[in-house]
């Protein structure tokens, strides 16, 4: 891409919003209207521009079309990661510049706290059958067998099962693990994965109330690190698993357990997912953003919606500021 039409997109104080923005996390157009305060058509023609500048890209899932800054992508253009680095000085020493971003950034957190409260209230009306709800999506029992098999091939260790609902998971894998923490953000849901989960020792399992982007969890405390149809929630996924990265011991692993990219639009407003599946480039990138070393995945076609298993070891020699930025930056 020619230097001068990037720095054309970035002459125009909306699309240098809107680069900081999507420097936090992906985005759809209409959230990006609500936080900029413009109409959506007027927001999608600054986008063209960034995007035809190489500085965002688009990713369409059914109706909603998401937004992300190149600047994350594998191999990333040199010029791209240092115009990103200039924008977040500009930030930090540029007083107008920065009250602006924040402003922004408070209004983002309101949008993504009302997307939260909707998830978290389907959560309590739909607690008790959780799992028959997950089990209309896919063959629950072929995916915890595969689960457990890609999961064999060394000890677990410490386990946190993030996003543990009912507690399936945590059941799961506690005869095989040194201790499980089963965390949820949503207490109804911890109520019943406490009643399922009241036969383990109590020195084996721990339930805690936490959300799987902020995890009040020591770093590098757990050796497995499990999200089994849970990363569909997120409206960021990336700072999910910077999260789970920071509390994996180097040498650990990730396991991630959802569904392959579909076009099901009506899960959004049913089910409260924010994201309607995941191709293996998108989580591909995500792992490595992350500092993982992803293995080839393992799909499961027995239902309506095909299930995916990734699994991801942490590398051995972490780049230490990876998950600490990303949780800075969200």
């Amino acid at each position: 891409m020619a230097i001068d039409t990037i720095f054309k997109a970035l002459a125009d104080p909306t699309r240098l919003r809107i680069a900081r923005l999507l420097s936090t996390m992906e985005l759809a157009v209409g959230e990006l209207a609500q936080v900029l305060g413009q109409s959506q058509p007027r927001v999608s023609r600054h986008v063209g521009i960034l995007c035809d500048a190489g500085l965002a890209e688009r990713q369409r899932e059914g109706s909603w079309v998401f937004l992300r800054a190149t600047s994350g992508r594998d191999n990333a253009d040199p010029v791209i990661l240092a115009l990103d680095h200039m924008l977040a000085v500009a930030e930090r020493e540029n007083p107008a510049f920065g009250k602006t971003c924040e402003d922004d950034r408070r209004r983002l957190a309101a949008i993504r706290k009302a997307r939260e409260a909707g998830a978290e209230q389907y959560f309590a009306r739909h607690a008790r059958d959780w799992d028959e709800l997950r089990a209309l999506h896919s063959p629950d029992e072929t995916v915890e067998d595969e689960l457990r098999s890609a999961l064999a091939g060394k000890p677990l260790g410490a386990v946190l099962d993030v996003g543990t609902g009912t507690g399936r998971m945590a059941e799961m894998l506690a005869p095989h693990a040194e201790r499980v923490v089963a965390l949820d953000k949503n207490l109804e849901m911890l109520k019943v994965a406490r009643a399922k989960l009241q036969h383990l020792p109590a020195a084996q399992i721990d339930l805690v109330q936490g959300d799987f982007g902020e995890l009040p969890l020591d770093d590098r405390s757990f050796d497995t690190v499990v999200f089994h149809q849970v990363l569909h929630f997120a409206a960021d996924p990336a700072l999910a698993i910077a999260e789970a990265a920071r509390v994996i011991r180097p040498g650990g692993q990730i396991a991630i357990v959802d569904f392959a990219a579909h076009d099901r639009e009506e899960l959004r407003s049913r089910h409260q997912h924010a994201r309607l599946g995941f191709s293996d480039r998108q989580m591909r990138e995500l792992l490595r953003n992350a500092g993982f070393a992803p293995s080839a995945p393992i799909p499961l076609e027995g239902g309506e919606l095909v299930v995916k298993i990734w699994i991801a070891a942490r590398h051995a020699s972490p780049n230490a500021d990876i998950s600490n930025l990303s949780r800075k930056e969200a």
